[in-house]
Formats: C-alpha cells, sequence, structure tokens
C-alpha cells in the first residue's frame, strides 16, 4: 500500500495552498448577508412599533382636541339655558355665571334683539346698568368704533365676561358685521348653536387675534323667535394650544385647518416645532357646532430623534464583525504560508550576513587606525580595554600590545578627579558610586550621554587635558556589553579660550574707566540693525543691559526720544551709504533718570559679504548740554534787569519780519525811554538808578501780553515787540504801559515817567527802517513834553 504525504490543514479544514484573499472573501460575503438579513427584519420591526407609537399619540392628541371643542359647546348651551330660564339677567348675575366658565374662551357676551325704535330706551337702561356711556355702535373700515348708523334691528353686546387681555367691545352691534350677522342669521334659522367663519377678534393680542365665534339664540318659553343671543369668541391658538408640550419637547407637528373652504383651507393654528422626514401622518376632522375642521398631525424631529432605528448600528456592527473574522482567518492563513517561505529566506540571510560581519570588522579596524587625531578606547563590562586605536597610541605614549586585555580605562585617569566626581554622583543619586564607573556616567540630568574634560596620565608620566565622551556599547539583543570613550586632545583650545578670557578682562577693565560705553554696531546688507559688541558703560547711558542689547538692537532705539528716533536712523544709514563717519547728539528717555542727552561718534568699515560695521563711542552730554543752555540764555538776557538783550531782540525781529513777509499777519514796535533817567543817577546815585530800571521793568512786565517781546536796549532805552498786533492795538497797549508806569510811584524816588514811539511794519521796510521810525516817535514825544506816547508817524 503506498505512502502519500498528509499536508496539514489550518483550522482543521482548510488547505495551507489555498489563496488567503479566497479564504477572506468568502468569509466575509457570508457574513454580509447574515447582517443584510438581520438588518431588514429589524427595520421592519421598527418601522411597525414606531408607526404604532405615532399613532397612539394622534389619538390622544385627537381626543384632547375633541374633548375641548365638546366642552366649548356645552358651556355655550349652559349659558343659553341660564338665560331662556330666567325672567332676567342682570350683569351681576350674568358676570357670576360666566366667571366659572371662562377657560380656554376669551370672552362671553350676551347681545339681547334690538328693534329701531327700542334703541333710545335700551341705551339708557344700559348705561344706567353698564356704563354711562354706552351706546350702539359699529366698526367703521379702519377698525375705529363709532355710533352705529340707523337699521331696523340691533344687535349689541350688553353683557361681556372676557379674560385680562382682551377688549370688552361693549355696545358693538353683531348685525353690523357681515360673517357675524351671517353667523346669527343661520343661528336664528336653526334655533342652535352655529359657528362662523374664521374672523379676527377685536381687541386681542395678533398672536390669538385668529379664531371664530359660537352663537346661540335664546328663546323664551313659548316664543317662536329669539329675544337674544349668547356668544362665545374663540381663539383657536389658546384653545388647542392650551396644555401641549413646549415646542421643543413635543413629538407631534400639528396644524388645524378649516375644513369649510375646500381647495385652499386656512391654517386657523400651527404648532412651531417642524416636522421630521417621514412618511408617518394623520388626518383626523373635528366639529364644533355646525363647523367642521381638520386636525393634520406629523412626527416632530424630537419625536424621529427619540425613536431612531439601531438598523445602522446592527449594520454597522455586523459588517466589522465580518471584516474582522475575514482578516483573521486571512492573517492565520497568510501568517503561516509566509513562515515556511521566511524560514528558507533567513537561513540564506544569515550565512551573507556572516560574511557581511568579516569584512566590517576589516573596515572598522581601518578607519579606527585612521582616527590619529582621536583616542578610541573601548571596554568591556569590567573597564578592560578591548580596543585602543592608533589616536591613543599616539595621544598617550602606549603600544595597543601593552593595553590591551591588561590594562582599564580607570588607571589613565587621574585618582583625584575620579573620587571628586564619584562623591558628586553618590550625592545626587543617594547611593555609593565606585570610581570605575564615575567616569562612564555623565548627562544624567538630562538623561543622556554628555562630554566632559577630563586629565588622562600619558605613558611618561605628564597629564593631558581631554574633552572625553562615554557611551555604553549594546549588543544586537539591546544587552550592555562594555563602554567606548572617544577622547579628544583639548589642551590647545583650552589655551586660546584662555587667552580670549584674558582679553576679555582687560577690555572690561578698561571700558570700566571710560566714561561713556564701546559698541560695534552692525547693519546688514537688508537693512536690519544689530549689537556685536557692548561695553559695560552702555548699562548708564541706555539703563539697559549689554547682553539685552546684543540679543535685540532695536532696543536702543526704544530709549532714543520719538522726536529724535528718524533722524538717528537718517544718519545711520547716511553713514552706511558714503562710508563716512557717523556722529549725532540726541535725547533718550531713560525710566529712572528721565530725559538726557548723549553724543553718539564710530567709523564705519564695509563688510565683505555686504553690509557695514561700525566701530564707536557714546557719552552723555547733559551736564553740557545744561551749561550751553546757561551760556544762551546768558549771552541774550540782561544782567541787571533780567529782561532779553539787544541780542535777542534782533533775533527775534528778524524771524517775526521774515513771517510777516510771506503774508502772515502784522508787526508792530513799542519803544520807550525813561525821562530824565541822568538827573536820577546824579541825585541818587547809580544803584538807586539800577533799582529805578529793574522797578520799570517789574511794571512794564506785568502788563504786557503773553505773545510781546520785553527787550532792553540799553541804558534807560526799551522797546516791545508786538506779533500780530496793528497800530491801533499798539497804541492801546502803549497807553496802558503809560499809565501803569506813571501811576506807581517808587520808593525814595517818586513817579518815574517814560516817553513811547510806536511803529507799525510796512511791505518792503527793513528792520532799520521800523526800528527808526519807533526811535522818531519817541524824539517826538520827548519833544513834546516828555511823559506822554507818541502815535505812529507817517
Amino acid at each position: 500500500m503506498a505512502l502519500h504525504q498528509v499536508r496539514p490543514r489550518i483550522l482543521g479544514f482548510i488547505s495551507e495552498d489555498v489563496s488567503a484573499w479566497l479564504v477572506a472573501a468568502v468569509v466575509l460575503m457570508v457574513g454580509s448577508l447574515l447582517t443584510g438579513l438581520l438588518a431588514w427584519g429589524t427595520l421592519s420591526q421598527f418601522n411597525r412599533q414606531l408607526r404604532q407609537r405615532f399613532e397612539l399619540l394622534v389619538e390622544e392628541r385627537y381626543s384632547r382636541l375633541e374633548e375641548r371643542f365638546q366642552d366649548q359647546e356645552q358651556r355655550l348651551d349652559s349659558l343659553r339655558r341660564f338665560f331662556a330660564n330666567s325672567a332676567g339677567v342682570s350683569s351681576t348675575e350674568f358676570h357670576g355665571y360666566t366667571e366659572a366658565l371662562l377657560r380656554r374662551t376669551r370672552a362671553f357676551a350676551w347681545a339681547p334683539r334690538v328693534a329701531r325704535e327700542e334703541r333710545q330706551a335700551f341705551e339708557q337702561r344700559a348705561r344706567a346698568e353698564v356704563s354711562s356711556t354706552f351706546t350702539v355702535r359699529e366698526r367703521d373700515e379702519a377698525g375705529i368704533l363709532r355710533e352705529s348708523a340707523e337699521r331696523d334691528e340691533y344687535v349689541p353686546v350688553l353683557y361681556v365676561q372676557s379674560q385680562p387681555s382682551y377688549g370688552a367691545p361693549l355696545g358693538l352691534d353683531l348685525l353690523s358685521h357681515p360673517l357675524r350677522r351671517v353667523t346669527l342669521e343661520r343661528a336664528r334659522q336653526r334655533n342652535a348653536l352655529v359657528v362662523s367663519e374664521p374672523i379676527d377678534l377685536i381687541g386681542v393680542d395678533p398672536a390669538f387675534s385668529r379664531g371664530v365665534m359660537l352663537a346661540a339664540p335664546v328663546l323664551g318659553p313659548s316664543a317662536s323667535e329669539p329675544f337674544g343671543y349668547v356668544v362665545a369668541a374663540i381663539s383657536m391658538r389658546q384653545l388647542v394650544a392650551d396644555g401641549l408640550p413646549e415646542a421643543g419637547d413635543d413629538n407631534l407637528s400639528m396644524r388645524v385647518l378649516d375644513a369649510a373652504h375646500g381647495e385652499l383651507p386656512e391654517v386657523l393654528f400651527e404648532t412651531s416645532n417642524r416636522p421630521g422626514k417621514s412618511d408617518l401622518s394623520a388626518a383626523r376632522p373635528l366639529r364644533l357646532g355646525d363647523h367642521d375642521f381638520r386636525v393634520e398631525l406629523r412626527p416632530s424631529r424630537l419625536f424621529l430623534s427619540s425613536n431612531h432605528s439601531s438598523v445602522v448600528s446592527l449594520t454597522v456592527l455586523g459588517g466589522l464583525l465580518s471584516l474582522m473574522l475575514s482578516a483573521l482567518l486571512y492573517t492565520l492563513v497568510s501568517q503561516r504560508q509566509r513562515a515556511l517561505a521566511l524560514v528558507d529566506q533567513r537561513t540564506r540571510e544569515l550565512h551573507a550576513r556572516e560574511s557581511e560581519l568579516r569584512g566590517t570588522h576589516g573596515q572598522l579596524k581601518g578607519v579606527l587606525d585612521a582616527a590619529t587625531q582621536v583616542a578610541i578606547i573601548a571596554t568591556d563590562l569590567r573597564g578592560i580595554i578591548t580596543t585602543f586605536n592608533a589616536g591613543a597610541e599616539q595621544m598617550l605614549g602606549y603600544q595597543g600590545c601593552d593595553v590591551l586585555q591588561s590594562m582599564t580605562l580607570e588607571s589613565l585617569h587621574v585618582p583625584r578627579e575620579l573620587q571628586e566626581r564619584s562623591a558628586q554622583l553618590a550625592a545626587r543619586f543617594g547611593k555609593p558610586i565606585p570610581t570605575c564607573h564615575a567616569m562612564l556616567l555623565e548627562g544624567g540630568e538630562q538623561g543622556g550621554q554628555q562630554a566632559r574634560e577630563w586629565t588622562l596620565v600619558r605613558r611618561d608620566g605628564s597629564h593631558l587635558t581631554v574633552n572625553m565622551l562615554a557611551t555604553p556599547v549594546l549588543d544586537d539583543q539591546g544587552l550592555w556589553v562594555g563602554h567606548l570613550a572617544i577622547c579628544i586632545d583639548v589642551t590647545e583650545r583650552k589655551r586660546v579660550h584662555e587667552a580670549l578670557a584674558a582679553r576679555d578682562i582687560l577690555l572690561k577693565k578698561l571700558s570700566a574707566h571710560v566714561p561713556g560705553g564701546i559698541y560695534q554696531f552692525k547693519m546688514d546688507f537688508n537693512g536690519g540693525f544689530s549689537v556685536i559688541y557692548a561695553s559695560d558703560g552702555i548699562r548708564d547711558i541706555y539703563e539697559l543691559e549689554p547682553d539685552v542689547l546684543v540679543r535685540n538692537a532695536e532696543a536702543i532705539f526704544s530709549r532714543i526720544h520719538s522726536l529724535d528716533s528718524a533722524r538717528v536712523r537718517a544718519s545711520i544709514r547716511i553713514s552706511a551709504d558714503t562710508l563716512s563717519p557717523w556722529r549725532e547728539e540726541y535725547r533718550v528717555q531713560l525710566p529712572q533718570r528721565g530725559l538726557r542727552w548723549v553724543r553718539g561718534e564710530a567709523t564705519p568699515e564695509q563688510l565683505p559679504g555686504g553690509g557695514v560695521l561700525w566701530h564707536g563711542y557714546v557719552s552723555d552730554i547733559s551736564d553740557l548740554k545744561r551749561v550751553e543752555e546757561e551760556l544762551r540764555a546768558l549771552s541774550v538776557t540782561d544782567a541787571l534787569t533780567g529782561i532779553r538783550n539787544r541780542r535777542y531782540f534782533q533775533e527775534r525781529l528778524t524771524s517775526e519780519m521774515v513771517r510777516v513777509e510771506r503774508g502772515s499777519g502784522e508787526l508792530t514796535v513799542i519803544m520807550l525811554d525813561i525821562d530824565h533817567f541822568k538827573r536820577v543817577n546824579d541825585q541818587y546815585g547809580h544803584a538807586v538808578g539800577d533799582r529805578v530800571l529793574q522797578a520799570v521793568c517789574q511794571r512794564i512786565i506785568q502788563r504786557l501780553r503773553r505773545t510781546d517781546v520785553f527787550c532792553r536796549l540799553g541804558g534807560e532805552e526799551f522797546v516791545v515787540l508786538c506779533p500780530d498786533t496793528d497800530a491801533e492795538d499798539a497804541y492801546t497797549l502803549a497807553l496802558g504801559l503809560w499809565d501803569g508806569l506813571r501811576g506807581a510811584p517808587i520808593d525814595g524816588v517818586g513817579v518815574i515817567t517814560a516817553s513811547f514811539g510806536i511803529a507799525s511794519w510796512r511791505a518792503g521796510e527793513g528792520a532799520d527802517a521800523l526800528l527808526l521810525r519807533a526811535d522818531s516817535g519817541v524824539y517826538a514825544a520827548k519833544q513834546a513834553g516828555r511823559d506822554r506816547v507818541e502815535a505812529q508817524l507817517g
């Protein structure tokens, strides 16, 4: 009997040779079919239950409305029987009876029939019983109640019991309105309760104004014609909407229509909640009196959202389960098939990897030996050196054969450094750290390895400073098998750093004794500014730290006064364009010392890559500016009187004449000379004469305007410059000065007077001519007897 190899099967029935995609597709198709059948059955059951819930809600809503309509008929009929069975009903009896009936009804009214010849007597009785202003009225085209016109019969509203918001139309003749008249006529003919066509109720909020009028005739015991009518005003919104759920909580969307109008029925009430998208709907008839209405009901969005189907969830869940099952079977079949193929492939790769490792080992050894400027030292877990490249041999003076498998990395370090580092690590981690591990635990604070300076011992005993990075060596499984130390000689770099540090210290010491700040300022080729260097003296100039300026050069311009900032920027760009020395004096606004003046000077040089570099110096010149201002003030101030002197007057006169020559305003000069001043000096002495000059100036200053300029030309001669002043106003001002001077005697001297001359500028006239005319006025005043104001001559 022949033996055949039996192929194993997955899950006992799936062959290993079958396609994994085919298995997954078959499972997915079967699962989708079962899910579809289950979803169809679930959807059918849900639709039946949804219709049943909707019909229950419709029956409950319709029953409630039908009960309300019947209740309105019963209330009005009870009022009719109350009038029919009473010999007479007063206003008080009417209100007492109808007060309990007034629910979901805007108003109940009693309207008797009144003939033309009875109208006057009826109105008199109504005024006595109901209201002193009662009269039979009707509504005109504008809707205003006015006295009713003459007609054969009236049905005026005599009694009204209404809700507070309803305006009671006392005296309204119901026969004056066509729809109401037709309704009363129909009630009289049928001798039964009737309902009007939809009408607008009088005196009602517009939202509740649309409704109907119920009317019932009242007959006596043996009469064939009614002697009046009882009427009910019903707002369809109030009747239907009272007690309904809020729009957001209502499961039904409802409309009430007037069924008497066939093709285009009027909608008397409609809920504010919109119907949802559904085929469910219901329409039921309602009858009130002799009038037919139709109620249309549809499910609201709330109803549909609260009664949602689980078909989608079921379909999604079934589809996901089918997809997951097919994916699972595909994975099982495909993984089993791939596993066998990977075994063969892995075997071939291992043989190839072994060959690659042999070649890589040779390349790595060549690289290590080629790195002659870097010492590469590898150790095992015990710290014994296993790799010592040519760079390590050259740097430390050892031969590889003397070090490998015989020395440790710890033996190459200075013991004192290892002990100090071990103590630091022990304090940080809270446990003892062996010295052999101290060099290998670097960068723990940041969670990674970092280079650190160490001192190594050469073979000849000399010391070498290196920057060493120690990292763990891991095998293919991630296990720690040793350490790798990479060392770079930093002796020369340390020497350069120390020299640079010494230069920086020297520069700081020199700049600390300079009364100002030294800086390097750069403008890039694109126009951006940056500070390359700033000495500590900059702190006193701008009240900014030097490192702040290095990070952000714009901080300087934030300190420069707003009126000077644009000028300073422009001068910097001009210096960059022309490569000319930069020199500017400008103001800075400091947070602590306030407004200060500084002077900046710098020499530019063109940079190879574009841009300009300035080497400069900035100093505080606030004291110098203050001295200049004081000297300026002294140069234009009369030392004796404290007013402006001739020099200031000449400068100001020149500027004012330039202004008026451009056509801007007018200009007048008042010149005065103290009378007999030589006699004062001769009689009282020059000290008293000086005091007289000071007193005269003080009295004149008190009467001058803010825009006037008062100056001493010399001796006892003074002048007042009056901008924007004509000759007439200047004459008035001069009279005031003359009067103030002679009206205030000076102690020990008496009354001092002066002679005044006035001159207004004329087109084309120079300063000398103007002053000459004013001086001529003074001379004329003195010739006329002194102590006077001489008007403008010529």
